[in-house]
């Protein structure tokens, strides 16, 4: 949602007045899973990215938040008074609008523009969700590897990433030695360099 955009100056109002503003470095945990949601974050500036957790404490990434967007699991859950299906960890330090549930609830009722922002997001999550359960269950490792290398290099738009194989390994739910198996390989082909937690690609 770009503010600047907003045609509503009631709602513009109202968010410029919340003064629910937070900054958090890379790496901060937001929204842990199974805790109860009180805010709804919106990320203004750098990234977030929303992962999934089993019982055994195995992770797989679900998708990136960037500026101008929110976690619509969190709001799902948090309106409907339920717990966090998803872990919410800031990529690279981002400053973020926490917007409170009951202000969440009012604004659907009292502004179109957000009910149709809610629903745009749900469409686009849904669509990213697809992508994960496709690559998993169709793509083999190597191109769901290269295809998360191609995402953080858009993320930090380069194309030298700071990024261990154990980071990897966490984001797509495989082992890191798998990880540092299949690098080799798409080295090899060319695609790619590494050295000593840096990846390149070419």
């Amino acid at each position: 949602m770009n503010f600047q955009k907003i045609s509503d100056p009631e709602f513009r109002k109202e968010i410029e007045a919340s003064k629910a503003l937070k900054l958090f470095p890379a790496g901060s945990v937001i929204l842990d899973i199974n805790s109860y949601i009180h805010y709804i974050p919106l990320v203004l500036s750098g990234s977030i990215k929303v992962m999934r957790t089993d019982e055994d404490g195995r992770e797989i990434l679900l998708y990136y938040l960037t500026p101008g967007e929110s976690c619509i699991s969190s709001i799902l859950s948090g309106l409907t008074q339920d717990t966090s299906k998803v872990k919410v960890v800031v990529e690279e330090s981002a400053e973020i609008l926490m917007i409170s549930l009951q202000q969440a609830k009012d604004w659907l009722r009292k502004y179109p523009e957000w009910t149709d922002f809610i629903f745009g997001l749900y469409q686009r999550r849904f669509e990213d969700l697809l992508e994960v359960v496709n690559a998993v269950a169709f793509q083999k490792a190597d191109a769901r590897l290269l295809h998360l290398l191609n995402q953080k290099s858009q993320l930090y738009k380069s194309n030298e990433l700071s990024v261990t194989h154990q980071q990897l390994a966490d984001e797509l739910g495989i082992t890191r030695e798998a990880v540092s198996r299949v690098l080799k390989q798409i080295e090899t082909e060319g695609k790619i360099k590494l050295s000593r937690n840096k990846i390149t690609l070419l």
